[in-house]
């Protein structure tokens, strides 16, 4: 693997920039690619990145995914042989208000890749889908080999598509795709509009929390390091097609073209009270608690079945939600110079 070219889109992103670091770190040539829009601090984006830009091992293009012209021309400019594809627009509740920037990015952005992958032909694409495609799904854990028809939100069904899409491509060129479905990913330089992003900034300013659903749901929170682990592991294991696939009989995350997804979660739902109360210790603050209704969109539960992931790679995350959110806190300090 350390020969591999790897190109990571949404490099500024949470996950894309603690990936990049971490493949750096273990010596291997990485492009990214990234538009850093506005959807959050765009500071935070730069400065998770800022290390590693003068590294010899590392090319950056500021670019648009909807730009196929000059998403083909980095293809054509740099022989890769992995694409990890993590650019997206992000955010269920965004999706409400703000419908098409998930069609720009999540549909025509990935749907430029596929076509890319396709002409500039790759080892791997691997791609972030989420546990959001679970929709109303009732029984838990999500497995892999549970029907995902039922979304909640244009978020959500915009990850469900891209599954689809990659389906196709990897029967139709035998692009060897994998699909990630993300269970709450968190961890020092996460993103600014996840609720333990939100809920930090506001209880250490004295700011009241929203609470929704009056804190009845639960998340399957992964700390980031266990997911970039998981992503590496991947890597080098380009799905085989398997022409004996019966989805009668044989597990509905594969398939009779090089095509898999996974679930990448920490397999341990924490009910959001327990969240909060552990943030509260963490941070050495009571939050002033607003309690709401559910909001569009929003789930109950997510609960990730990593039992394939675990047979295939060996993934086991270790992190706890008392050690991740006590380096979470951490570091929210020491970034915002904020002193007890």
């Amino acid at each position: 693997m350390n020969n591999f070219k790897i190109l990571i889109t949404g490099s500024y992103g949470f996950i894309g920039s603690q990936l990049v670091k971490k493949l750096l770190g273990m010596g291997i040539k990485v492009i990214g690619i990234d538009n850093c829009n506005e959807y959050y601090d765009t500071d935070l984006k730069i400065n998770r990145l800022k290390p590693h830009l003068n590294n010899s091992m590392y090319k950056h293009y500021n670019c648009d995914l909807k730009d196929k012209m000059n998403v083909n021309q980095i293809f054509e400019e740099n022989s890769v042989d992995v694409v990890i594809n993590l650019a997206a627009q992000a955010g269920v509740r965004y999706s409400i208000e703000n419908p098409y920037a998930y069609l720009d990015s999540n549909l025509t952005g990935f749907l430029n890749i596929l076509e890319a992958c396709r002409h500039y032909p790759v080892k791997h694409l691997l791609y972030a889908s989420s546990s959001s495609v679970y929709g109303g799904n009732k029984v838990a854990p999500f497995s892999t080999n549970h029907n995902v028809d039922h979304p909640v939100s244009l978020y959500a069904a915009t990850k469900k598509s891209n599954e689809l899409m990659a389906h196709t491509y990897s029967h139709l060129y035998g692009i060897p795709t994998t699909g990630l479905r993300f269970f709450t990913v968190y961890g020092p330089w996460g993103r600014p509009d996840m609720a333990y992003f939100s809920f930090t900034k506001d209880i250490i300013e004295g700011n009241p929390i929203k609470v929704f659903n009056h804190g009845k749901m639960e998340r399957d929170f992964t700390y980031i390091d266990d997911i970039v682990e998981g992503i590496v592991k991947l890597i080098p294991r380009a799905p085989e097609p398997n022409p004996e696939w019966d989805e009668s009989t044989d597990e509905l995350g594969a398939s009779f073209a090089p095509y898999r997804v996974y679930n990448i979660g920490n397999n341990q739902p924490v009910q959001l009270m327990k969240f909060i109360n552990v943030l509260e210790e963490k941070i050495g603050k009571e939050a002033n608690k607003q309690y709401m209704e559910m909001q569009p969109g929003d789930v109950l539960r997510t609960y990730a079945d990593v039992s394939e992931l675990e047979r295939d790679i060996d993934f086991k995350p270790s992190t706890s939600i008392e050690e991740g959110l006590g380096k979470f806190v951490d570091w929210y300090k020491e970034y915002y110079n904020i002193t007890d």
